[in-house]
């Protein structure tokens, strides 16, 4: 999502001075107005969307529903996020499959989008929902553009139809409309055809993609843009619209560090869903397009959704439960540890995922300076162990540590720290799992959570202290005279339960004047009068 980091940047930073606000005057709304032009402007959306967008959020601004909020700031970013929604499709549109298989989907776009891989990506989504795609290599302009197929159709678990060699030779309408038929004998039930771009729109271009559309009727004509391209992508969707009339738009290079506004421009000006985002090089970085969750994120306002539908995919429910009766039984071991590990990899980019939290555009910073190649010497190390060393980490004496180190590239200090971090977390784990309270390291037990041995111990601590007469001071005069007067029947001042001043038997609740219905003694009536500055 780093293309619409400045954007986010820029409307969290105007929404954060209206937050001071009690009230908003109709000069408040103006500059926020303003400031929301602005950064929509600098993001590169078009001039028509920006105009009809900031309209509608000055007139809902100042209507009534922001002057009779309890929270107008916060009523003005739901505005906002609305409208962002709106620009944005409104309802996120799924792919139609034909009643009759195969469904055929066409890409196009211009050359450099990211056609062929995104093909790639499409293909092995739709293997996760149970279809069985065909990828067509009907790009025959583009150089090695066939070859790029059957190795990403390889990389996807996807069958690739190439009949001709590409790079010039070959008619790709006749190879478009045999994989349909090609399809139908082999049972494929999706079939996605990769068409050529070229670098601008051109007549050769529209010509040979309508050409391939008449030929194989698709059900779904999914437009290929790049989120960097700049204003051209507003043009160059135009261009498509009008020539070959696509359904749905993917958008591509969402990793990427450019202003990327424009994309937001398209689903607007066309009037066509953006049903895809590409978010990354890797063919799992993929993902269906939600206007409302993109709107949050834009906001920082996060996407908890997306989040836990990446942990419900990367996750196993009976494995986790396992898990967790280990972290019980005391028996949660590297080798589990390394497991779980490599579970939370296939959830995908850490950064990604801590990015989709809300407020995160707050830790920038600190996610910059994230490394994720941590995780993989962190697995260097564990795999570097032997099984009887992974369960039972108590082996790893100091020669089997440097072994391990020399193993894994890594240092001893590194496998040090690794050890320690999960012998830590594991007690800590436990402790959770039977209902207790875990001590963070440095900061003890975790005040306010009921139940577990934290407040267990500490009653037991202060019934065995009560139970021998209290506690003593550390000043030896102090504490020879408080013997005395125990030993001559009197309380010593100041020795009563119940207060860390000394001031427990003055009648509180549970205090010694409470329970024994003694009165103060004038030592404690000075030490109060001290204590309330008289």
């Amino acid at each position: 999502m780093a293309t619409f980091g400045t954007l986010s940047d820029r409307l969290t930073q105007t929404f954060s001075a209206l937050r001071t606000k009690g009230k908003l005057s109709p000069a408040d709304v103006d500059k926020t107005v303003r400031e929301i032009r602005r950064a929509l402007l600098d993001a590169d959306v078009a001039l028509p969307v920006v105009k009809d967008f900031t309209n509608t959020v000055r007139e809902r601004a100042l209507g009534d529903e922001v002057n009779k909020a309890l929270n107008p700031a916060q009523q003005v970013v739901q505005i906002v996020n609305e409208e962002l929604v709106a620009i944005l499709g409104g309802e996120q549109r799924r792919l139609e499959f034909a009643k009759n298989p195969p469904t055929v989907i066409m890409l196009a776009g211009l050359q450099g989008a990211g056609k062929t891989t995104l093909a790639g990506k499409l293909a092995k989504w739709l293997k996760g929902q149970g279809h069985t795609p065909l990828l067509v290599a009907a790009d025959l302009q583009r150089p090695n553009a066939v070859t790029q197929l059957q190795v990403v159709g390889e990389q996807a678990g996807a069958a690739v139809f190439a009949p001709e060699p590409g790079n010039g030779v070959g008619d790709p309408v006749r190879v478009a409309r045999d994989a349909v038929q090609f399809a139908r004998t082999r049972l494929h039930d999706v079939v996605i055809v990769d068409t050529a771009g070229r670098l601008g729109v051109d007549a050769e271009l529209m010509t040979q993609a309508a050409s391939i559309r008449k030929a194989v009727d698709p059900d779904e004509v999914l437009f290929v843009i790049d989120a960097m391209i700049g204003q051209d992508a507003v043009a160059t969707a135009q261009a498509f619209q009008e020539g070959v009339d696509f359904t749905g738009v993917v958008l591509s290079k969402l990793d990427g560090d450019a202003r990327g506004g424009a994309a937001l421009s398209v689903a607007s000006v066309t009037g066509r869903p953006i049903m895809f985002a590409s978010t990354g090089e890797g063919l799992d970085d993929f993902e269906p397009f939600h206007p409302d969750r993109m709107a949050s994120r834009i906001l920082d306002l996060g996407d908890i959704l997306s989040l836990i539908e990446q942990a419900q995919k990367a996750f196993d429910q009976d494995e986790a439960q396992k898990v967790a009766e280990k972290f019980a039984t005391d028996s949660f071991t590297l080798e589990d540890f390394l497991a779980q590990m490599q579970q939370l990899k296939k959830m995908g980019s850490i950064k990604s995922m801590l990015g989709m939290l809300p407020g995160a555009r707050g830790m920038r910073e600190q996610l910059d300076n994230f490394d994720e190649s941590e995780l993989t010497r962190t697995e260097a190390i564990i795999q570097s162990m032997t099984l009887a060393e992974r369960r039972t980490p108590k082996l790893l004496n100091g020669s089997r540590r440097l072994r391990i180190a020399r193993g894994s590239g890594t240092t001893v200090t590194e496998v040090n720290a690794l050890v320690n971090r999960f012998e830590q977390a594991a007690k800590m784990m436990k402790t959770v799992a039977k209902g207790g309270v875990p001590n963070v390291p440095g900061m003890g037990p975790i005040p306010g959570m009921g139940g577990g041995g934290g407040a267990a111990s500490a009653r037991k601590a202060a019934a065995k202290k009560k139970g021998k007469g209290g506690s003593k001071s550390g000043n030896p005069a102090k504490r020879a005279a408080e013997e005395a007067a125990r030993a001559q029947g009197v309380r010593p001042a100041g020795a009563a339960a119940g207060s860390g001043f000394g001031l427990g038997g003055l009648g509180g609740a549970g205090g010694a004047g409470a329970a024994g219905g003694t009165e103060p003694t004038p030592e404690e009536l000075a030490a109060l009068q001290k204590f309330l500055g008289r």
